[in-house]
């Protein structure tokens, strides 16, 4: 998942984290390098193996699926 709403990254961070599923939010810290203006989004990844359960877990709390990226 790809997003720069730091509301939508910490309920996602709760919802993985509930459910269980290990997660890395990626590119937090850009915001010192891009000057605090929030335009580079953070990503939140999940192991390939639980991408297919942990999109349905976001589709089904009303997250934007345009923004839950497709597994590699």
């Amino acid at each position: 998942m790809r997003t720069n709403d730091v509301v939508t990254i910490s309920f996602v961070e709760a919802l993985l984290s509930e459910a269980g599923i290990v997660h890395f939010v990626a590119d937090i810290n850009m915001s010192v390098l891009e000057g605090s203006i929030g335009v580079l989004p953070r990503r939140v990844m999940v192991e390939a193996d639980r991408h297919a359960t942990a999109a349905q877990l976001l589709a089904d709390a009303g997250i934007d699926p345009g923004l839950i990226t497709k597994s590699r």
